[in-house]
């Protein structure tokens, strides 16, 4: 059985498309993970409820990971009664394989820097490491200033210059990855599919078709 970190990408995925995909793998890869969790929400707390139910949600995401061996679709969020926080989420899957393991949770620089507002933000540390993915040519020097005053404190104490240290210890650390720029979002490609334009090459062809048989965003 592997012992290597396990990382968590989650999502309200309506729909799951290529920079979703694209933040998983890239950050699989360069941090050497045995697997990414893709964890599509049930209720998220910090936005609208999704255009799509959960089962749809669920179902494209499964589509969208198959294939990719180091994909693993996690149904936790869906089934959970009320918000989804991803304290609960790593709470429980902490739970799940033990104290040792690591867990990396993998963010966008954007959702990062909402990071103070999420439910028991500072005590995620004790669960996962954060890795968080950022434009290449970003300019992360000096990056903290963006920051409110608590998260900036956070990110100076535990920022691991090297990637691979997240192997070292089950959880606490930040790590800063450049990632592919692939400027595709959720919202844009909701309005793409419903004025009847191609939403070819956002998103997986089996996630396609899955949306235009079930009329979906329509």
């Amino acid at each position: 059985m592997s012992t290597a970190p396990i990382g968590v990408l989650g999502g309200t995925f309506d729909p799951i498309h290529y920079g979703h995909l694209r933040l998983g793998e890239e950050l699989g890869e360069a941090l050497r993970l045995d697997e990414v969790r893709l964890l599509p929400s049930g209720t998220p707390p910090h936005r609208s409820a999704p255009a799509a139910s959960s089962e749809h949600r669920l179902a494209m995401t499964r589509l969208a990971a198959q294939g990719n061996p180091r994909f693993r679709v996690d149904e936790r969020e869906i089934h959970r009664s009320g918000p989804g926080y991803m304290f609960d989420t790593l709470a429980s899957l902490r739970a799940e394989i033990g104290p040792a393991r690591a867990i990396v949770v993998l963010l966008g620089a954007d959702a990062f820097l909402e990071l103070a507002t999420w439910h028991r933000w500072r005590e995620l540390f004790g669960l996962a490491h954060i890795a968080v993915a950022h434009r290449p040519g970003f300019p992360i020097e000096g990056w903290a200033d963006q920051m409110p005053q608590p998260l900036a404190r956070e990110y100076s104490a535990r920022l691991m210059q090297q990637l691979l240290s997240v192997h070292l210890s089950p959880a606490g650390g930040i790590v800063v990855i450049p990632l592919t720029a692939l400027d595709i979002s959720a919202t844009a490609l909701r309005e793409t599919l419903r004025s009847g334009k191609s939403a070819r090459y956002l998103l997986p062809a089996a996630v396609l078709d899955y949306i235009r048989s079930n009329g979906l965003y329509s």
